[in-house]
């Protein structure tokens, strides 16, 4: 079994010895916000060009989330997802920062690949669809506000965002749910799909979002898909670190084993070896 090494950097390091040390996860997560742009794409032609399945349309947003859940619970668990804590969106990258668990660094460049990940899985996708991903009603799976308007779509997306974060940290942060995370996240997103897509085409991911809208060439209110997820997600952060304690964040991995390297400034054996009492950790 591979030993659990701790890889964070120190505060003061460089951008340069931040990619010397780091350049793997960043690929990783790159390759796999790529991987969940790719399945998305995949998942929208199928389901709503017409050419594959004919299911009702009340019935496809539930099988769009249940496609995009299973693609994200096996990412997070994949080799890669628990190097890297499979953040997969920066919004989440950029809530950890704001704990303190990732280094400025490490923010800067997760974000950036995560960016680039995200527009390479979006052109891979139409490399292997085709006009089918380009041709309404799918447009490259592009994310505007529902018929509800721009602030509907940004008290849906900031609200979301919100939740999916929360919900993050409760169950990375217990040492009796950490194994469940993932298929948590992967219920919230079937739920977000069947329930809240309408409002806002279903986001909570700037890189997504971009990613997209690149392809679509369509700008409609994207500043949205950037401002409210991040909002949303740290305010979160903000919300539970204020309740449990900073010192209650463990790492910032959605889903972390004894296996795997961790970048971060991690104490999750601290976490492991906590005694059990009414908070569940």
């Amino acid at each position: 079994m591979p030993r659990f090494r701790v890889t964070a950097l120190p505060p003061g390091a460089s951008i340069a010895e931040a990619w010397r040390t780091h350049w793997r996860e960043y690929l990783m997560e790159a390759a796999q916000t790529g991987a969940l742009l790719f399945c998305i794409g995949l998942l929208a032609a199928l389901l709503y060009s017409g050419a594959a399945f004919q299911l009702p349309q009340a019935i496809r947003p539930f099988a769009m989330g249940a496609g995009v859940s299973a693609a994200t619970v096996l990412l997070i668990r994949s080799r890669f997802g628990r190097r890297t804590g499979a953040h997969l969106n920066p919004a989440v990258t950029l809530a950890y920062y704001y704990l303190g668990r990732v280094h400025r660094w490490d923010a800067v460049f997760y974000v950036t690949f995560q960016f680039l990940g995200a527009v390479s899985g979006m052109w891979l996708a139409r490399g292997v669809l085709g006009g089918r991903l380009a041709r309404p009603p799918v447009c490259y799976a592009v994310t505007t506000p529902g018929s509800g308007g721009e602030v509907l779509a940004f008290l849906a997306e900031w609200s979301l965002s919100a939740l999916l974060m929360g919900i993050v940290l409760f169950t990375a942060n217990h040492k009796t749910l950490i194994r469940y995370a993932p298929f948590a996240v992967g219920v919230l997103t079937i739920f977000y799909y069947g329930f809240c897509a309408s409002l806002s085409g279903f986001s909570v991911n700037p890189a997504r979002s971009f990613a997209s809208a690149l392809f679509a060439w369509i700008w409609n209110g994207l500043w949205i898909y950037f401002v409210a997820p991040v909002g949303g997600a740290v305010s979160a952060a903000a919300l539970y670190a204020g309740w449990t304690g900073r010192d209650h964040i463990y790492c910032a991995k959605v889903f972390h084993d004894t296996r795997s390297t961790c970048p971060f400034r991690c104490n999750f054996l601290e976490l492991l070896r906590s005694e059990d009492n009414g908070s569940g950790r």
